[in-house]
């Protein structure tokens, strides 16, 4: 068959037998065409997952105001449901793409979003629906967050090793930009009455009108765009194709133990801020109306995701990750300062700009600990596979396997951050008033893994866990 034919084979099956990125040549001539197209599609399609999985972060904030009564601690607990199933869910996901291909993949978890946006819109519009039912849906809208992992391992095989920190930073940083886009998309929707031929708005207290159920139905349309493009678009890598139990061993690696601890405290720090941000603010300042600035922190901290992966290419991301947490320790303990104290005082502008810079260095560090773990897993298991003696070929498809597995696996980890701040946020001020018991933790945490970060990694640059350039 000629190159021609097999070509055209290939765009009609949207399945790549031949996929080879990490040789010069292939690259050059149509691997960056094929493995760009897959990202920029993939990018949209991420993006909606954040805007679903962090619904409730908008929705909580308004469901008193249209009618409902829920104690302000169930209010944080329906803001951290939805990292919970989607932290679960990031390891079954992780494993989707060796399993179905990506291209089949992302359409199909990007169309199940559209489940629980209409199940929403529905749910806000009557009063009497019950707590529970808003649980189960916000349980569904983790679903979103799922995607990150199966997205991220999916990329990941498109890429050769020395690419991997700048396009998996784009796509998880911009992707990452579904909080900000939320943030800031949903609010205008839902003072708009854009579907208002198909429902009707509440009336608030003030007497001013809200279409609540606009923050949920106005993702639809585009979900259903995504899907198209994913499935008409995107290619499905024989390369990539692996049992679960092929997946399973990278399980018993140390290093994703530690890795995780790391993302944890990075990502977990991002999701849970983008999550918590909003009914903090509300708390510790009600004459603010937050939702005009919420958007501001997951934007800046998933453009920083985009500028971490690209700096720890260039620097080692073992530098920039050691640096990035000290930096995050500090901010922590600055954060203190702002607070209200004894129920009064408190500097608005203080805290939103503390908390900024934890954004960044929350994007920042999800972006640059991504990087070390896409640079030390390739690295250990080629070592493994040459060192039993199986082909370079062999070792290098080995090592995208046990790589896209660890991504998945960790990133499941660091979504739990998702769940954590929100609910300690909630707890802390439930018990003290006061969310700096939580704070606490949180600096502890950080101070701890700029620790390990330099114990375990920082004294091994030598040994390759951090070149200027992915080895």
């Amino acid at each position: 068959m000629s190159h021609t034919s097999s070509t055209l084979t290939e765009k009609k099956s949207r399945l790549l037998q031949d996929w080879r990125p990490e040789e010069p040549a292939f690259w050059a001539e149509s691997g960056h065409k094929v493995a760009s197209r897959n990202l920029w599609i993939s990018v949209p399609s991420l993006l909606l997952g954040f805007c679903v999985w962090m619904l409730f972060s908008l929705v909580s904030v308004n469901l008193n105001k249209v009618g409902f009564n829920f104690t302000t601690d169930q209010l944080f607990m329906l803001t951290a449901i939805p990292s919970v199933s989607g932290a679960i869910l990031r390891v079954p996901y992780s494993f989707m793409i060796p399993l179905f291909g990506g291209r089949r993949w992302t359409a199909i978890s990007t169309v199940f979003l559209v489940i629980p946006c209409v199940w929403l819109g529905f749910a806000v519009q009557d009063t009497t629906t019950s707590y529970n039912t808003f649980l189960i849906i916000s349980l569904l809208c983790g679903f979103g967050g799922a995607n990150f992992a199966s997205s991220m391992g999916n990329i990941s095989f498109f890429y050769p090793k020395a690419k991997q920190g700048g396009a998996l930073g784009i796509n998880g940083g911009l992707g990452n930009m579904g909080v900000s886009v939320m943030q800031l998309l949903a609010p205008l929707a839902i003072s708009l009455g854009i579907f208002s031929a198909f429902s009707d708005p509440q009336t608030l207290a003030d007497g001013s009108s809200m279409w609540l159920q606009n923050a949920a139905w106005i993702w639809v349309p585009f979900l259903l765009i995504c899907t198209l493009a994913a499935w008409l678009g995107m290619n499905d890598l024989a390369s990539s194709k692996a049992s679960i139990r092929q997946q399973l061993p990278v399980l018993k690696r140390g290093h994703l133990w530690i890795m995780s601890v790391l993302y944890l405290a990075a990502f977990g720090s991002f999701i849970g801020f983008s999550a918590g941000f909003a009914m903090l603010t509300k708390t510790q300042f009600p004459d603010v109306n937050i939702m005009h600035y919420a958007f501001f922190g997951p934007l800046i901290g998933a453009l920083a995701r985009s500028a971490g992966g690209m700096l720890s290419d260039r620097l080692g991301g073992v530098r920039v990750t050691f640096w990035n947490f000290v930096v995050m320790a500090i901010t922590a303990a600055l954060l203190f300062l702002t607070l209200p104290q004894g129920g009064g005082g408190g500097n608005f502008a203080a805290f939103f700009g503390v908390f900024m810079v934890l954004f960044m260095t929350a994007g920042l560090g999800s972006g640059s600990t991504y990087q070390m773990i896409a640079v030390i897993f390739r690295r250990l298991t080629t070592d493994s596979a040459l060192a039993r003696g199986d082909s370079a070929e062999s070792a290098q498809r080995e090592a995208v396997t046990d790589t896209a597995a660890a991504l998945g696996f960790i990133s499941s980890i660091g979504a739990i951050g998702g769940f954590f701040i929100p609910k300690a946020f909630g707890t802390s001020l439930a018990i003290t008033g006061s969310p700096a018991g939580a704070m606490k933790v949180f600096l502890v945490f950080y101070v701890v893994c700029a620790v390990i970060t330099w114990g375990v990694y920082w004294r091994k640059l030598n040994k390759g866990f951090a070149t200027k350039k992915a080895q």
